[in-house]
């Protein structure tokens, strides 16, 4: 483990600002970079530091991507630590070919994730939210039977990637009496009770709702298609607290407009923080600002895990969530 006087001189370049309390606590052990303090462009700034910048810490919804052109810059640096449980903003590649460790969150983020996203399918069946608006909006909604809503218990309920989140759904939607099925590269020999799909389309067909808690991969774009959609069927629900690009989202605009599902509840978007503004309209979507793992415990936790995996590479020691290692 890094000593605090040794750690202190290793500079760690921060692309965007993180919470008060993140970037307080980070200074105590390291020197900070923060380039949008600085009045140079960005590629002047880490061309003047480019020596010293072992380390990148990235963090937030709206992360700056790490491309190539950026780790050209940087010939020293050793490790990117996201503050993020997925990590499609780091060219994995690249990384790869220039020796340097990516890091994430490992499983800091799965139960909040997991009880955000029953707790949006929850709302979205029972109506509870869109009541509270119409009610604001002096709506006489007596009579509509749509806004009676649905009971949770019993309800068929699909996996898109039975990883961390989504074992943890799983476990929580069990506890309903819902019975679970999955979908993933491969059938997950940890859980013998659900049933695999090796096809999203075929895991909609036998499911009244689906889960999304993947990562995003050039695999998993898009996944959710309107063919998808269609076997779903009318009164199916897609809940997604994974990224908004799983799921093609005009697509999803026009099959909720169509009536082709019958609701949405959605924590994430293509173009974060801008959401498409028909689904503000609608009595059938349920919507947050990726607010799933938003806790002071997951960031706690997280802060702990990011300083842990800095004191980890720079001491030369295994790394505790490593995406991929040097």
């Amino acid at each position: 483990m890094c000593d605090a006087s040794t750690s202190r001189h290793l500079e760690v370049l921060l692309l965007q600002p993180l919470s008060l309390h993140f970037e307080s606590t980070l200074s105590k052990k390291y020197n900070l970079l923060k380039p949008w303090l600085s009045p140079l462009p960005l590629n002047a700034f880490l061309s003047t530091h480019a020596q010293s910048i072992k380390a990148i810490v990235s963090s937030g919804p709206n992360c700056r991507a790490i491309e190539n052109s950026l780790l050209q810059l940087v010939p020293n640096l050793g490790i990117v630590a996201t503050a993020t449980a997925g990590v499609d903003h780091v060219e994995l590649e690249a990384c790869r070919k220039k020796g340097v460790a990516v890091t994430n969150a490992g499983e800091v983020y799965s139960a909040d994730a997991a009880d955000f996203g029953v707790g949006l399918l929850i709302d979205l069946l029972r109506g509870i939210s869109i009541r509270q608006r119409l009610k604001g909006d002096n709506h006489n909604h007596n009579h509509n039977h749509n806004l009676l809503g649905s009971q949770v218990s019993g309800k068929r309920v699909g996996i898109v990637g039975l990883g961390s989140i989504g074992s943890h759904v799983a476990k929580r939607l069990t506890a309903f009496g819902c019975p679970i099925s999955y979908f993933s590269r491969a059938p997950k020999p940890n859980f013998p009770s659900y049933k695999y799909f090796s096809s999203v389309l075929d895991l909609a067909r036998e499911n009244d709702i689906l889960v999304l808690s993947c990562a995003l991969t050039d695999e998993t774009r898009n996944i959710v298609n309107r063919d998808v959609m269609e076997a779903l069927g009318k009164d199916g629900i897609i809940i997604n607290v994974g990224r908004g690009a799983l799921i093609d989202e005009p697509e999803l605009v026009r099959c909720l407009k169509e009536g082709v599902i019958g609701g949405a509840g959605l924590d994430v978007f293509v173009n974060e923080p801008d959401v498409p503004k028909e689904l503000f309209q609608m009595e059938n979507v349920v919507l947050s600002d990726h607010r799933a793992v938003t806790t002071p415990e997951s960031f706690k936790a997280v802060l702990e895990l990011v300083i842990a995996n800095l004191d980890a590479f720079f001491s030369g020691k295994p790394l505790l969530s490593p995406v991929l290692c040097s």
